[in-house]
């Protein structure tokens, strides 16, 4: 979502860098580019006043120490300024001191309430606890039947009295229910409603009123861009917001809104969705998003990715074979999977350092690379993955013709299969004058999408 913002941020730094040190002179037309990039990346315009004014305060004058470039100065204050337009940290969620925890989702019709309640309940259950959703939303057709489906996926509990309920009294039977099944948390998830709505407000505000929830999270959808910003300050008028779920992080649009909710409504960014499945939320960090946008990665981030979805014992018997040089394409395959697992695989590189700046245009090509080349080798026999040897021309004609592909495809395959093998295995054990872990001089062979 932020590639644009941090393309046009990293031209600035880029210009800036080759002067010796920060003036008043060189500042101004860096911010001035800065103040369109915020603003061509849909940046509330009283947040980009507010931002450039920061960092014109924090730059100017400055001392350019004599370790330090003027562009690494100049990436440092944005940065630390993006961290505290996002928030500064990241903000949890608040937990009752004697159960049940009540959380209760708000916000715009189809910005994604029902499904952020599914993936809360995956996090939460995740960490220890039982959550319990409840269906509010009595107006949309099939609203609870959905949220039912949800729940099942979640393997969360679920509770609704129907689409002729009150949606007040189903949500004060919830609590009862709650205990009753012995959970720790409910998760309201109400009806959607227009800002302009203010029947429908009012309804929000007695529910609010009547169950006091722990927190009342703004579900708001990254794609709306300002419409979202806007009408977050509106609910922020009309309810005591404690929080946001920014859903859709992983699109396309210009980004602006996950920079503007924070300064405009005075409430956290919690969570954000980065994508369809039900564990695709995770917890919001200033921080890392901040770094992530000018192009340093988030390598926090990655490491807590494959700790969640990544075999701990299958990884450190791939890297024992990595050692010694003798893993074939069936590991290869399993170890591919293991990281389809972590996500799109243009998303994870932007959170290596310094990856970002590197990587062509068109990254999502890499996800076709990488079903090619898992069909190339499902058309193997696993004698034949095993012994990659034995694959003669014959072979890799009935390979080719299973997998959709052509028989150059098969080729290279197996031809880089053969020199990734053995640079890892240099890579691994240091050859003479070489450091373990290091890797020789030289490209690396472009295995299909990697």
């Amino acid at each position: 979502m932020f590639d644009n913002l941090a393309k046009r941020l990293e031209s600035v730094f880029k210009t800036i860098r080759g002067q010796g040190r920060l003036t008043e002179a060189n500042m101004r037309e860096a911010l001035q580019q800065i103040r369109i990039a915020l603003l061509e990346s849909d940046v509330n315009i009283q947040v980009v006043k507010k931002f450039i004014a920061e960092v014109q305060e924090a730059a100017i004058g400055q001392e350019v120490l004599a370790s330090i470039h003027p562009g690494q100065q100049i990436v440092k204050i944005v940065h630390d300024e993006l961290v505290k337009v996002m928030g500064e940290k990241n903000a949890p969620l608040a937990r009752a001191s004697k159960p049940p925890t009540v959380i209760m989702l708000v916000g715009l019709q189809g910005q994604g309430k029902t499904t952020s309640a599914g993936k809360l309940a995956v996090h939460l259950k995740k960490a220890g606890h039982r959550p319990l959703l409840v269906g509010a939303d009595v107006y949309r057709p099939a609203a609870i039947r959905q949220l039912e489906i949800v729940a099942g996926q979640a393997g969360a509990e679920m509770f609704s009295l129907g689409e002729n309920a009150d949606p007040v009294e189903t949500c004060l039977m919830a609590m009862g229910e709650a205990s009753l099944r012995s959970c720790d948390t409910v998760i309201l998830d109400t009806a959607g409603r227009l800002h302009v709505d203010e029947d429908m407000m009012i309804e929000a505000r007695q529910i609010a009123e009547q169950l006091n929830p722990h927190e009342i999270l703004f579900v708001a959808n990254a794609m709306t861009g300002q419409d979202a910003v806007n009408s977050a300050r509106r609910f922020n008028e009309a309810l005591p917001l404690t929080g946001v779920i920014l859903t859709q992080l992983d699109g396309d649009a210009r980004g602006g809104a996950a920079i503007s909710l924070i300064e405009v409504t005075g409430c956290p960014i919690k969570f954000v969705g980065v994508g369809e499945k039900l564990d695709a939320l995770e917890p919001f960090h200033p921080e890392r998003m901040a770094s992530q946008i000018l192009g340093m990665g988030d390598i926090v981030s990655l490491v807590e990715k494959a700790q969640q979805v990544v075999d701990q014992e299958k990884a450190v018997a791939f890297q024992k074979k990595m050692r010694k040089g003798d893993w074939d394409l069936e590991d290869f395959l399993d170890h591919m999977r293991q990281l389809k697992k972590m996500g799109n695989m243009g998303d994870l590189l932007q959170k290596i350092p310094g990856i970002g700046k590197m990587l062509p245009q068109g990254m999502d090509g890499a996800e076709d690379e990488l079903r090619r080349t898992e069909a190339i080798i499902l058309s193997m026999t696993l004698k034949e993955r095993r012994t990659p040897n034995l694959i003669n021309g014959s072979r890799r004609r009935r390979i080719a013709d299973g997998s959709g592909t052509s028989v150059q495809d098969v080729n290279a395959l197996l031809k880089e299969f053969q020199k990734m093998k053995l640079m890892m295995k240099q890579a691994m054990k240091g050859g003479k004058g070489k450091k373990k872990g290091f890797l020789p001089r030289g490209p690396m062979p472009p295995m299909p999408g990697f």
